[in-house]
């Protein structure tokens, strides 16, 4: 069996790949409670409260997609505050609990369907159950957090003096 090193004092940002996971969890929650076809808390509309009408299904993917952009936006703070020894590890590993944040979420929304929301017969179509119809909504949160660090970054180097950075590097 081959070993790798890992290089001394180069520790693993576990934290930004277990915490983002982790709030896949509550964010499904909230998918579930505040979309139409779940207990639909943003409209309160009893004509949206059934997965039947097909007129649901897009609400219901994009309130996981606002969710997901969010939640990609608080973790870029978290990324971008520039007190990271290896940020480049630090991104990668976000990116990742990002993504993993994402399949959390949508199986806490659906689990949270089944376990609390009436029951539903989907024979005629699979989407009249709670479901995400738009599986690339998956993807938001990683993108919003990879965009999001972009732009902190770039706002953080046009923000600073010139030669800043090369005597910070020196000291």
């Amino acid at each position: 069996m081959t070993h790798f090193a890992r290089p001394a004092g180069r520790p693993l940002p576990w934290s930004l790949l277990l915490v983002p996971a982790a709030a896949g969890v509550p964010a499904g929650l909230l998918w579930w409670l505040l979309a139409p076809g779940g207990l639909n808390l943003i409209t309160r509309d009893p004509a949206l409260a059934s997965g039947t009408v097909p007129m649901v299904w897009l609400p219901r993917d994009l309130t996981l997609a606002g969710l997901l952009v969010l939640a990609g936006c608080l973790l870029a703070v978290f990324l971008a505050d520039g007190k990271r020894p290896y940020p480049q590890a630090a991104l990668l590993a976000g990116l990742a609990g990002a993504l993993a944040g994402s399949v959390v979420a949508w199986g806490t929304g659906i689990l949270a369907a089944r376990l609390w929301g009436p029951a539903v017969d989907a024979s005629a179509n699979a989407s009249i159950a709670f479901s995400l119809r738009a599986w690339p909504v998956l993807l938001l949160w990683p993108a919003a957090t990879a965009v999001s660090v972009f732009i902190l970054e770039l706002l953080g180097a046009a923000g600073g003096k010139p030669g800043a950075a090369a005597r910070e590097r020196q000291a």
